[in-house]
């Protein structure tokens, strides 16, 4: 029986390979052996900035919402802690999106976790 080669199993392999690393700089962007190790190390980094994307966005929101709170005499931790206390069921996303978009009822909100935090 003659040897059944994958010369085609392997260079699809290989071009797939390739065509995943294109755009990197360098011999990661043209050599097989390298290409393959530049594939893997860039599935992690994907990974990991996936994972770092929800930490930095939850970062901006609560940045936004230290501004909004302190522009209306409270400070973030008071005005979390307040809304908690209050029942207000809002996460952080929300929260920083009424602060921009509507100012008055941010306020209603604010008032009724300053309530909350002196009872």
């Amino acid at each position: 029986m003659t040897r059944a080669r994958k010369g085609a199993a392997t260079r699809k392999a290989r071009k797939r390979i390739l065509k995943a690393v294109k755009g990197h700089r360098g011999a990661p962007g043209h050599l097989y052996h390298l290409a393959k190790e530049g594939a893997v190390k860039a599935a992690v980094d994907a990974r990991i900035d996936r994972k770092r994307r929800k930490r930095d966005f939850r970062g901006l929101w609560i940045i936004r919402l230290s501004a909004a709170c302190r522009q209306r005499g409270i400070r973030y931790g008071q005005f979390i802690n307040g809304c908690k206390k209050a029942g207000i069921g809002l996460n952080r996303k929300m929260l920083s999106e009424i602060a921009i978009a509507d100012p008055k009822g941010f306020d209603s909100i604010v008032e009724a976790a300053k309530a909350a935090c002196t009872s």
